[in-house]
């Protein structure tokens, strides 16, 4: 019996709750005030720099990234080939970024294919420009995988 009465009172507590969602006004969109007070939205220049800019950064992070996380002793001692694959590949009113490839020299002597990205306003809270990296076979997070086809256009 004392099933039976629970029951009851806990399907009348759910009919409330129903006829209190029924009740609730509708969202409503935002009024003239709301939608232009400070929210400007973003400026994007598409003005990025060189391939080459962003080498020193990938340099560094790659160093950092090898040794904290990987307890590697790898690091790249130079670059070949660095060139331009594609400029803002998809629409304009995307963050603009310059893809860049080449081959990246490590330590060991061996020589692997290096994938980036330049982004406009991604550095760190938006206030420069930041870089997005990867090295073939070394890729070991799988952030990129596979091939590193990830950090392509």
């Amino acid at each position: 019996m004392r099933v039976i009465s629970s029951l009851k009172l806990s399907s009348a507590g759910l009919a409330v709750l129903l006829g209190l969602c029924a009740l609730a006004p509708a969202a409503q969109a935002a009024n003239p005030l709301e939608k232009n007070f400070w929210l400007s939205g973003p400026r994007y220049d598409g003005d990025l720099p060189s391939c080459e800019s962003g080498l020193p950064a990938i340099t560094y992070q790659f160093a950092e990234k090898e040794g904290l996380y990987w307890n590697s002793n790898l690091r790249i001692t130079a670059y070949s080939g660095i060139h331009e694959v594609a400029f803002r590949p998809w629409q304009s009113d995307n963050i603009p970024r310059r893809y860049c490839t080449g081959d990246a020299i490590l330590n060991d002597g061996k020589a692997h294919r290096l994938h980036y990205s330049i982004i406009e306003d991604g550095g760190l809270a938006g206030f420069s420009d930041g870089v997005e990296f990867c090295i073939v076979g070394l890729d070991r997070n799988w952030a990129f995988n596979p091939a590193c086809k990830a950090a392509k256009p």
